[in-house]
């Protein structure tokens, strides 16, 4: 009987052996590390991002800013000069020199300027052109101060109306180029002629300059232009922007607290006509809208009656 009990003891202890051989073992196997991993973890502060490099078997840390400055620490930050839209980028590398790459999209600091342009690291520029689908607040208006509809004009304007109901679907082709440092370019692509006032290119060129008059009821109509290269433009948050008016005391009016662009030499986004500046009412990541200004009245030359209000896309 005490035989049995001894055998019992040794055959549980044995057993117990056989266990803890197999735990050691299966750690031993795996030399208790992970393979290597990479991952981002970042919080921002309008410009400035904390970055944390989760990883595990790196001994070393490469990250790439995304505007041209880079850092070999694990968890960085960093102090954007610009706001815009950067890839940042963290290579991690272990003993044996294997490496694993991860990145993060930031969007930082987006202010209308950006959303026009790009940002710093849109070395291409951002392209816009005349929306063709239109939005429920593009309208032909009077230039009054309130930008009243025109009665004369459907209200909203749908879409493609300037194509399928005048027939100038080439405005829809014109591109605008905006970029981060200022420069301005623009393409009328292959008729060569821009979305114009009909007025105006009876002004300015005795009607010469007219390509395409299926506007005509609305003054508006397609007119030669050569676009100027070396151009620039200039973007202002909030104004008291003043301009001609058949509506306005003395002929001319205010708009208080408004965004605008402005361009140089004969420059223009949009409509091509005598007044060259414009409101920008609203603008996203994906589109904005514009108020251009229209002078339809040949007994006030050059003094805008109308404004052409109109949504533009971006240009993929």
């Amino acid at each position: 009987m005490r035989k049995r009990h001894v055998n019992l003891i040794i055959g549980i202890l044995f057993s117990a052996s056989l266990v803890l051989v197999s735990c050691s073992s299966d750690d031993d196997d795996g030399n208790g590390s992970f393979p290597l991993s990479a991952d981002i973890f970042h919080s921002v502060n309008g410009k400035k991002v904390a970055f944390q490099g989760l990883t595990h078997s790196a001994t070393t840390w490469s990250w790439d800013f995304g505007d041209g400055t880079t850092s070999t620490a694990q968890n960085p930050v960093h102090v954007y000069k610009d706001g815009g839209y950067y890839d940042a980028t963290l290579t991690a590398t272990d003993a044996s020199g294997a490496s694993v790459t991860k990145d993060v999209k930031l969007a930082l600091d987006i202010t209308p300027y950006v959303l026009l342009t790009g940002g710093a690291t849109a070395t291409n520029g951002k392209t816009w052109k005349i929306s063709n689908g239109h939005s429920a607040n593009d309208y032909f208006a009077n230039a009054d101060a309130d930008l009243t509809p025109f009665d004369g004009a459907p209200n909203p304007l749908p879409g493609g109306i300037f194509g399928s109901g005048l027939g100038m679907a080439e405005v829809y082709d014109d591109e605008f180029t905006f970029y981060f440092d200022g420069d301005y370019k623009h393409d009328v692509k292959a008729d060569g002629a821009a979305f114009s006032g009909l007025l105006y290119q009876f002004v300015t060129t005795g009607g010469a300059g007219i390509v395409n008059d299926g506007g005509a009821d609305f003054g508006l109509c397609t007119g030669k232009y050569t676009p100027e290269s070396g151009a620039t433009f200039t973007y202002v948050e909030n104004e008291d922007f003043t301009t001609t008016s058949v509506y306005g005391p003395g002929g001319a009016i205010t708009y208080g607290g408004v965004s605008t662009l402005s361009f140089s030499g004969t420059e223009f986004i949009g409509l091509m006509d005598f007044e060259r500046k414009v409101i920008i009412q609203n603008i996203t990541d994906k589109s904005m809208r514009l108020v251009m200004f229209l002078a339809a009245s040949q007994d006030y030359i050059g003094v805008n009656t109308n404004a052409v209000i109109l949504t533009f896309e971006v240009v993929e």
